[in-house]
């Protein structure tokens, strides 16, 4: 069935005008990755929790793995990932706006263009692609060119990508800033207790704040924020309880001053379901009690929803890793999910009524259902033909 490709993990996904937009990622068929199509995208309704599957024609990106993917507006851009022949710092743009939508790659951008990376993140401010982190490879001179504090050296070969030699592949701490109006890259001089170099990490955008956390092994999830003004980093320390260390999860600005924390892979190997809030004024942790105890979730999407909701789409239930004296395997059982459930991380009434009616009490609903303007009627019908879609 075509809508089986909706199962996937490590996709991008973003939320414009009540549709939820997905693209990319892997499934695992007969115990190896498959990366999903690149010339397709996926809306979810999120009124009546239908999909729609609209093609994209163009310069179409490789099958990528661990790319970084990024929106403005209604505009996607994909920047790096590991696609067959290795490790890619391309960029493709795409304006889904379009009724007939097209794949651009990117050739004229001016200024270094970062080394290729996969499992980097991105903040978009002020029509700024800003890029922290990731695992890639460079070539012998560019490691020479860089700090070791930006750079940790995991495996060194001989090998040759296109016309350029490349011997180191390793994990960075580098801030790289694409200005999307005037397609130049530069890299800033930061200051400050910069995060060691990570890829798995999540981050999320506060105003003018970039905030990092996990990648790393940790025993607890660890937080850095950037002032993208100053470029200045700033470590958190943290007097009271914290979440335990991961990567592969999300997190989430959903207020001025909270992110929202869901899910990830743990340091002792299990793929978690606690959700989490940190306070940036107070600079405290505060675990969330939810329903979706039953949703484990590694290398899934969480995009802020209307009414403060989390929106989470796919990933995996049961990421298995194992190490052995030659390699780190994934191994091939994960279960690859399609559902998209919320979180409210702030009440209103029109969760209230539709819970109302689909927890069993339909003529106290229409009682009050009646009493409210047609135009608020019809989004809460819509919004129970989504819950009642979304219920197992």
């Amino acid at each position: 069935m075509e809508e089986n490709r909706l199962e996937r993990s490590s996709h991008t996904a973003f939320i414009r005008h009540d549709a939820l937009f997905v693209w990319g990622g892997y499934q695992v068929v007969s115990g190896q990755d498959v990366m999903l199509p690149s010339d397709e995208i996926w809306l979810c309704d999120l009124d009546s929790g239908t999909w729609q599957r609209r093609k994209i024609s163009g310069d179409v990106p490789p099958d990528l793995d661990g790319f970084c993917g990024s929106n403005i507006d209604e505009t996607l851009y994909v920047f790096g990932g590991r696609d067959a022949v290795g490790y890619s710092n391309q960029m493709f743009v795409v304006d889904l706006s379009e009724v007939c939508c097209s794949w651009r790659k990117l050739t004229d951008t001016k200024g270094t263009t970062p080394s290729p990376r996969n499992k980097h993140s991105c903040w978009v401010h002020r029509d700024r692609l800003i890029y922290f982190g990731g695992y890639g490879c460079k070539t012998i001179g560019e490691v020479r060119n860089t700090p070791s504090s930006s750079f940790v050296v995991d495996e060194m070969s001989w090998t040759t990508i296109g016309n350029t030699l490349f011997r180191c592949w390793g994990w960075n701490n580098e801030v790289n800033v694409f200005d999307t109006n005037t397609l130049t890259w530069n890299q800033p001089e930061t200051r400050g207790s910069a995060p060691s170099p990570r890829g798995c990490h999540a981050s999320a955008l506060l105003g003018n704040k970039g905030f990092i956390s996990g990648g790393a092994e940790t025993a607890q999830l660890d937080l850095f924020c950037l002032d993208l003004e100053t470029w200045t980093w700033t470590q958190f320390d943290f007097s009271s309880c914290s979440p335990p260390g991961r990567s592969m999860h999300t997190m989430t600005s959903i207020s001025d001053q909270t992110l929202f924390v869901y899910g990830g892979f743990s340091t002792d190997g299990n793929t978690l379901n606690d959700a989490w809030q940190f306070n940036t004024e107070k600079r405290e942790w505060t675990e969330v009690t939810h329903p979706h105890k039953n949703k484990p979730r590694v290398c899934h999407s969480a995009c802020l929803g209307s009414d403060g909701d989390v929106v989470v789409f796919g990933g995996s239930s049961n990421l298995c890793i194992l190490m052995d004296s030659v390699a780190v395997l994934r191994l091939p059982s994960q279960h690859h999910c399609r559902d998209v459930f919320l979180f409210q991380t702030q009440p209103h009434p029109l969760f209230r009524l539709c819970e109302d009616f689909i927890g069993g009490n339909p003529e106290l609903f229409r009682q009050q259902l009646g009493c409210l303007p047609s135009k608020l009627q019809n989004k809460i019908t819509k919004r129970i033909a989504f819950f009642s879609a979304m219920k197992p």
